[in-house]
């Protein structure tokens, strides 16, 4: 029976050291281009792509909020987009609770959002209002959307390969990506294997300003941070386009004022395509 020497098992584990950082570095080279048309291609390819002019799909959503207050609401989404156009529109079971509904909009012009209370929007709704570009540039609801930023070969955003990293033990390729008007850091994820977009997250630090005293100053406390996550999973085949039907979307705000947590799980029903939606559906300005 052959026996290993320590110089051996010495030089074995070295060369695959070795080989595992060759593969990550051919990881960290694929260009923006190359995940971006491998994640088309896993989404159904260019001519099935190109068939599909709306999108309609339904299903059920759990709001958990846990900080600064805790509550969990049941109820319905529906998501719909035309184009360039989309919205999601979410309505809670409880409606007397001072959360009925979450309804965000952009009917080609303009961002619009519900107000959850008279002349109050939700922490969510005020991040997007807040960060309009986003949604305008259809980074917000990723390939769930026909207005996914991805699709457009025209698009004028400003994206660049990221390397690779790790998402619960699943490796994934990073996009960065630079939309006119965001203040905002956002990455999108992909995974290495399939290349479906499996996450994207928007983050924002603003510091603190100073007071006109050093007394004012600190009370005033430290910088706010906000970070948005939209994750995708539950990928299936509807009508020759492979989608998620779970999305989960996480908010967090910390800051001087305190923090907020909550997260929005959905599970949804299959898509219907190519379905006349009447474009008032997409302005939501102030609606109840």
């Amino acid at each position: 029976m052959k026996t290993f020497t320590w110089s051996t098992m010495l030089v074995i584990i070295l060369l695959l050291t070795s080989l595992s950082a060759t593969t990550e570095a051919q990881a960290q080279k694929l260009k923006a281009e190359e995940i971006i048309a491998k994640h088309l291609e896993a989404m159904g390819g260019a001519e099935t792509l190109r068939s599909v002019t709306t999108r309609i799909t339904s299903g059920t959503v759990v709001a958990t909020f846990k900080t600064p207050t805790t509550a969990q609401l049941g109820g319905k989404v529906v998501l719909a987009s035309d184009g360039p156009k989309n919205v999601i529109a979410m309505m809670f079971e409880n409606a007397q609770s001072n959360y009925p509904h979450e309804k965000i909009g952009y009917d080609g012009r303009d961002v619009s959002g519900s107000y959850v209370r008279p002349g109050i929007r939700s922490s969510l709704g005020d991040f997007l209002l807040g960060h309009r570009a986003i949604v305008k540039q259809g980074l917000w609801g990723g390939s769930l959307s026909q207005s996914w930023l991805l699709l457009d070969p025209e698009r004028k955003v400003k994206i660049e390969a990221g390397g690779t990293k790790k998402i619960d033990d699943r490796q994934v390729y990073q996009l960065k990506c630079y939309p006119t008007g965001s203040d905002l850091k956002i990455t999108m994820y992909f995974d290495a294997e399939t290349f479906q977009h499996v996450r994207t997250e928007y983050e924002r630090s603003i510091s603190a300003q100073m007071g006109s005293t050093p007394e004012t100053s600190a009370t005033q406390g430290a910088e706010t941070h906000y970070k948005l996550t939209e994750d995708f999973s539950d990928f299936k085949k509807d009508g020759g386009l492979t989608l998620p039907h779970g999305y989960k979307i996480s908010l967090e705000i910390l800051g001087r004022q305190g923090s907020f947590k909550a997260n929005w799980d959905m599970k949804l029903e299959p898509f219907q395509f190519n379905q006349r939606i009447d474009p008032a559906t997409f302005d939501v300005y102030g609606s109840n």
